[in-house]
């Protein structure tokens, strides 16, 4: 691996130019999207082409704990073959040192993938597209909360103290002035996005109290979900440097909107280049709506996936920027399924269900694994929504344990995204949900303890 640094990205390259590389951080997604991994001297890692680490990694729950999930052979912790994708090379610009992040794919001993790590989860699907002469891309939007720090899990969410010195504001959609109140924060996610090499397509002010949404340009899945990963980090580290906690769980303070990973949808045609949602004409092919149906039909038995906590469930509510069924429409954000006024060569599909808080690699997979089945089994949606679509009856399971349910049981789900892959997700997500139903809340305390 002499040359190892011949491979990386320009961005990589131009960070380390003339400096002495420290470190690099050997990094690999968990079920969460927790990044899990090894940090080693910059003279050991040129010298690896791997390094191992246990797959038990990814049959954690996000308490800790363990799922039931090694299979008929127990829980041997095997170790896992991990290799680095140079093309991931990015900086970590917050550290003290000049460090470099590598994000690596997992083999077993035989150098098959292994099924279970969420990378491999998408690769696996966009190779189904690709096998049947599509690429797919995607454009995901990231929102999250700028909240004051929170070291008591005891006590509430609060929105952080912003420049002027008051508490960030609700209400404030789209207000510049609200986006000054973060300046010195939003300026670091600009300066490590930059270190990065992502290309930021812009910051907006959402309508939570320090709520902002970041949009990035569309491109490749699963190099899009790369970057959302990344992104994740670099947002947390900039807000620490300001005193305030960044959080992308999907309902974090009560009676405030929740946090989305909106993700849009075009399919290409390898051979001709062109997408194939539009005809030569400019109309709206077939492929676009079986993959609209896709979404609606396969949509609620995966939303284990989407939306992957407990918590997640508590953004689902009318009014709140966040949908409540999967009716689709034109250009109206109040259903599930979206179509963005665009021209014909940019149509595409946004789906709205995906909360912030799932892991991206395994949110992007579902998503395009919805619309693969719609396409291969040549579904038709239903008819067009037209006025508020929350005021219509919810389609979509309210608590995880519904979802979980749905999922166990959506065979054909299991087969695109991997059946090992499925089994795993649904015993580590069963656990986490059991152990969720053993804590007693301060809502149950409050009115059951003396009136029932």
């Amino acid at each position: 691996m002499a040359d190892w640094k011949d491979q990386l990205p320009q961005a990589a390259r131009t960070y380390i130019e003339g400096q002495r590389l420290d470190e690099v951080e050997c990094i690999i997604s968990d079920l969460p999207g927790i990044a899990r991994g090894k940090a080693v001297p910059a003279s050991k890692f040129a010298k690896q082409s791997y390094f191992h680490l246990p797959d038990s990694i990814f049959y954690q729950t996000i308490t800790g704990d363990w799922g039931e999930a090694a299979g008929e052979d127990g829980f041997i912790e095997r170790d896992m073959i991990l290799r680095p994708d140079f093309t991931t090379a990015s900086a970590a610009p917050w550290t003290g040192d000049w460090t470099l992040q590598v994000i690596h794919d997992a083999y077993d001993r035989d150098d098959n993938p292994i099924p279970f790590s969420p990378r491999n989860v998408l690769k696996r699907v966009v190779q189904l597209y690709h096998d049947k002469g599509w690429k797919p891309v995607v454009a995901p939007e990231m929102e999250f909360f700028l909240v004051a720090p929170n070291v008591d899990p005891a006590q509430g969410i609060k929105p952080m103290m912003g420049r002027s010195g008051r508490p960030a504001a609700a209400r404030q959609a789209y207000s510049m002035t609200a986006v000054d109140e973060f300046g010195p924060v939003i300026d670091d996610i600009y300066d490590f996005a930059e270190h990065q090499g992502f290309e930021i397509d812009g910051i907006t002010q959402e309508g939570g109290a320090g709520q902002l949404e970041i949009n990035l340009r569309h491109g490749n899945p699963v190099k899009l979900a790369d970057e959302v990963f990344y992104f994740k980090r670099l947002i947390r580290e900039a807000a620490l440097r300001h005193n305030c906690f960044a959080t992308f769980m999907a309902k974090p303070i009560e009676d405030e909107p929740g946090s989305a990973m909106h993700i849009h949808h075009s399919i290409i045609d390898i051979e001709t280049g062109q997408n194939i949602f539009s005809g030569p004409q400019g109309g709206e092919t077939d492929a676009f709506y079986h993959f609209i149906a896709g979404l609606q039909n396969h949509l609620p038995a995966g939303l284990a996936v989407m939306a992957p906590y407990v918590n997640s469930y508590r953004r689902y509510v009318k009014d709140h920027a966040a949908p409540i069924n999967l009716e689709w429409a034109r250009d109206n954000r109040t259903t599930g399924i979206r179509v963005p006024l665009s021209g014909p060569e940019a149509r595409r599909v946004e789906n709205r269900i995906a909360g912030m808080d799932c892991n991206p690699y395994l949110g992007i997979a579902l998503s395009l694994a919805c619309g693969y089945l719609g396409l291969i089994q040549q579904e038709r949606p239903r008819r067009q929504f037209y006025g508020d679509a929350y005021e219509g009856d919810g389609d979509i399971p309210q608590v995880m344990g519904n979802a979980l349910d749905l999922f166990d049981e959506a065979t054909a789900l299991h087969e695109v995204l991997g059946p090992e892959f499925a089994r795993v997700y649904g015993i580590v997500k069963r656990a986490e949900y059991e152990e969720f139903l053993q804590v007693i809340s301060p809502w149950e305390r409050e009115h059951l303890l003396m009136n029932v």
